[in-house]
């Protein structure tokens, strides 16, 4: 399976701009308010377009979802950032694009505001999915179901344990005071030069790596209504921001990672022993990047970290990858069928490996459902597996009330200052005032 990031598939969205989305409200009747839909209710003897950003499933898998319902499924793949293009274009249109496509957790708010999709509680059993499905909140606005989550994508703490006993570091930390002192031990003596990476290329990746840090720090972003909480150099927030750019500052961050996205970052210091530790890394990468020898260097010797708090163990923010069905469906049911079919445990189990590697979905696939991931884990298929599900379980949204309608406004305020504040243009003080700027204007006017 090829998947495209989250964390860095705005950039090329940010274009959709607020304005544009908010105008497409008007005349697509946006609100909130799921909109009716003059599809089929035919689930059978039908073809439906699933459109993803990623390679299909293993043909066998779609044969037998047609042999057991009767729907046929063509299925269309495209960049992350194209497909957000397609979609926005047919809803605003009134047109039909596919039954079945992507739903990003940082596109939520938005879908849901402007009523693009279909509510799936109406078609779904959700109180079931909720039981399993821990980052499902993440796809819930105002109580209707945007979308599903089809895998699991969370922030996680990696460290290379070996540079870690290199230093002398035998107990992992579990605070961030304790983190950082451990970071300047490693750089101190000399293991390696600069032990930390943080992808300070102005992208969507350093938005997550901040958000995580803030979670760490023990607060949130924004609240509900949009405003920020990071203002006071006292909050969470303005903390995440300081410790971050006087990481760079201090020489814990190479001086070149300003120009460093995340999935350089991953493959380049990480992934090559150039780095002891990523405060803000993505779940399932010891599997489909550090362990492979083809692409990495450090194989067996990076484990996850409960992500270190002010306390403690600090939860870790949901990024998942989801699925929904747009309003101009021509077969919503045959649809709801797919998805249902699509993130049951059965289905989930065969795309993992748990069946046979003949119905395996790509190295990178990581369940959405708590009990598959556990049964990987028990059955020793997913590296480090305990200490993912039990990350997975607490897993919170980055916005608890769902993403803002101008997320992409906002991200490139985060991204940009972060940016110069790190190259040393601007102070920490001047780029928390122009991302709580940005936000305190797209929120007085949403």
């Amino acid at each position: 399976m090829t998947t495209r990031r989250s964390r860095a598939a705005w950039q090329g969205a940010a274009g959709l701009t607020a304005v544009a989305l908010l105008t497409a409200a008007c005349s697509s009747g946006g609100g909130g308010t799921p909109a009716a839909t003059g599809g089929s209710t035919q689930t059978s003897g039908v073809t439906i377009t699933v459109a993803l950003p990623t390679d299909p499933p293993p043909q066998a898998d779609l044969d037998a979802f047609t042999k057991a319902t009767g729907i046929k499924v063509t299925w269309s793949s495209s960049d992350w950032d194209s497909l957000q293009t397609k979609i926005s274009a047919a809803a605003t249109a009134n047109t039909y694009f596919a039954d079945v496509t992507n739903v990003d957790w940082s596109r939520v708010g938005q879908l849901g505001k402007l009523g693009w999709f279909l509510p799936l509680e109406t078609y779904l059993d959700a109180n079931s999915l909720k039981s399993d499905m821990p980052q499902l909140a993440s796809f819930t606005l105002d109580g209707h179901i945007v979308g599903v989550p089809y895998d699991s994508s969370y922030m996680v703490t990696t460290v290379n344990t070996e540079l870690f006993a290199k230093a002398g570091i035998t107990t992992m930390p579990t605070t961030i005071d304790e983190y950082t002192n451990d970071l300047k031990q490693i750089k101190d003596k000399g293991v390696v030069q600069y032990p930390l990476n943080i992808p300070f290329a102005a992208a969507e990746g350093l938005s997550t790596y901040w958000y995580e840090t803030t979670q760490a720090f023990g607060g949130t972003v924004l609240d509900a209504k949009g405003k920020p909480q990071f203002t006071d150099p006292s909050s969470p927030g303005y903390k995440a921001a300081q410790w971050m750019v006087d990481a760079v500052k201090n020489g814990l961050v190479p001086p070149g990672n300003i120009n460093v996205n995340d999935s350089q970052g991953e493959q380049t210091l990480m992934a090559q022993g150039q780095a002891a530790s990523t405060f803000s890394d993505y779940s399932g990468l010891i599997n489909s990047l550090y362990n492979v020898t083809d692409s990495s260097t450090v194989s067996g010797k990076i484990q996850y970290l409960a992500t270190p708090g002010v306390n403690g163990p600090a939860s870790n923010l949901s990024n998942p990858d989801g699925m929904g069905i747009p309003k101009q469906a021509k077969y919503p049911q045959a649809a709801a069928k797919f998805i249902d079919w699509f993130v049951s445990a059965s289905t989930q189990e065969d795309f993992s490996g748990l069946n046979g590697q003949d119905k395996v979905w790509g190295s990178s696939f990581i369940p959405s459902r708590l009990s598959v991931v556990q049964k990987l884990a028990q059955a020793g298929s997913l590296a480090d597996g305990e200490r993912l599900a039990g990350m997975l379980k607490t897993a919170s949204p980055v916005f608890p009330d769902g993403a803002p309608t101008w997320y992409p406004t906002f991200s490139n305020a985060v991204y940009t200052n972060l940016h110069a504040a790190a190259t040393g243009s601007m102070s920490v003080a001047d780029a928390i005032k122009a991302i709580s700027d940005v936000a305190n204007q797209q929120a007085g006017n949403s």
